[in-house]
């Protein structure tokens, strides 16, 4: 069997799935995080049938089942007089049309349980990546402690701000949606008077760029709640400075009385501004490639950014199968001629914030198999 010796730039989501995916199929990885280690940080991560696909063949589908929570419905609401405009049952409903359940769980529970599939020397913590480079064969990744490494494939799944997507394409130029997002997470007992707490909901506003998103989080012991509204004052991407909830309240102190309850028991949020970028026309160079949203960066609307970083972790983990080092640029293209209609799609799809609004079709998204849909070429 070949065996390709892979570095993967970034040790988030989609980076440690693209570890344990090639590592299956008998390539040897390392991964290089900056962070010094995995702390509770950040909030949700929403996973639809078609990314418990890919957790289920990681295998760590077990893990995710019992720290997360499984809505039972995804429903649309109006926003002020509280009508519902869709619901579409998941839970058992989703394992038998999508063979998968929709799990919602903290970010932190799926990291841990993606680290638990690596063998020990696969993750390095507290290595920043100051640039990438093409070699004669392969790829060299040049770290900021002045140290460097080589590799057959140099994997970029560093984020919204890549270094690997500025060393290959140049400085992205993300365009402001002039939206900003609030997130918090509460006890669920500070809610128990409210119906629908088992179900993901999406509270639509008057217009597009308002709205409130709630599920369950932590096996249904949490709640947490993603709200976005206009305004330019605010230009940070950072989803992790702190927000004021008196703000958040007074936002949306015109939607129904069950939205605001939601708010009112908020102490604490985060606030974000949001920003989009136009789906590339290449992922790669050489021997480099990008992944998740180093290459396909969303707004959150569909939920879908880090089920897309799942997927296509598989994909090229399928794509670089039996490939040794002289047909890596080829396994590229295929992973990419495979992967960037549906990305592009779910981008656009994001962007415009109007799926399943008034119901549709859902299967395009949930039914996709990473592991069997069909490869390019």
């Amino acid at each position: 069997m070949n065996a390709l010796n892979i570095g993967i730039v970034g040790g988030g989501v989609g980076g440690l799935a693209a570890a344990i995916a090639l590592q299956k199929f008998g390539h040897r990885v390392t991964v290089f995080e900056q962070a010094s280690r995995y702390g509770r940080v950040g909030a949700d991560i929403n996973l639809t049938p078609n990314a418990v696909k890919v957790c289920d063949g990681l295998g760590i589908g077990e893990a995710l089942r019992e720290h997360g929570a499984q809505p039972t419905h995804r429903i649309s609401r109006t926003w002020d007089t509280g009508e519902e405009t869709s619901r579409l049952e998941m839970a058992q409903a989703a394992v038998r049309n999508y063979h998968a359940p929709q799990i919602t769980i903290h970010r932190a529970d799926l990291l841990e349980a993606l680290t638990s599939r690596l063998p020990a020397g696969v993750l390095t913590l507290e290595k920043r990546v100051a640039t990438v480079a093409q070699k004669e064969t392969g790829a060299c990744v040049q770290f900021a402690d002045g140290t460097q490494q080589n590799f057959d494939l140099v994997i970029g799944a560093d984020g919204i701000h890549s270094v690997v997507r500025t060393a290959l394409f140049g400085p992205d130029h993300p365009e402001f949606t002039g939206l900003v997002s609030f997130r918090a997470t509460v006890a669920r007992d500070k809610l128990a008077a409210l119906p629908n707490v088992d179900a993901f909901t999406k509270w639509w506003g008057p217009e597009p760029s308002i709205q409130i998103v709630t599920f369950p989080l932590n096996r249904g012991r949490e709640q947490f709640i993603f709200a976005t509204t206009a305004q330019d004052g605010w230009r940070d991407e950072s989803w992790t400075l702190p927000g004021d909830v008196h703000e958040l309240r007074q936002i949306y102190k015109d939607f129904h009385p069950e939205a605001r309850a939601l708010l009112d028991a908020c102490t604490e949020v985060t606030k974000s501004a949001l920003y989009v970028r136009e789906p590339m026309g290449r992922w790669s160079d050489g021997a480099i490639t990008l992944l998740g949203d180093a290459c396909h960066p969303m707004v959150p609307f569909m939920a879908q950014g880090a089920c897309m970083a799942l997927e296509d972790a598989v994909v090229l983990a399928r794509a670089l199968d039996g490939v040794a080092a002289g047909g890596v640029a080829q396994a590229l293209q295929c992973y990419e001629d495979t992967r960037k209609e549906r990305t592009a799609k779910v981008q656009r799809g994001s962007r415009g914030n109007e799926w399943l609004k008034q119901g549709g079709n859902a299967d395009w998204v949930y039914g996709y198999d990473a592991w069997q849909v069909a490869l390019a070429g």
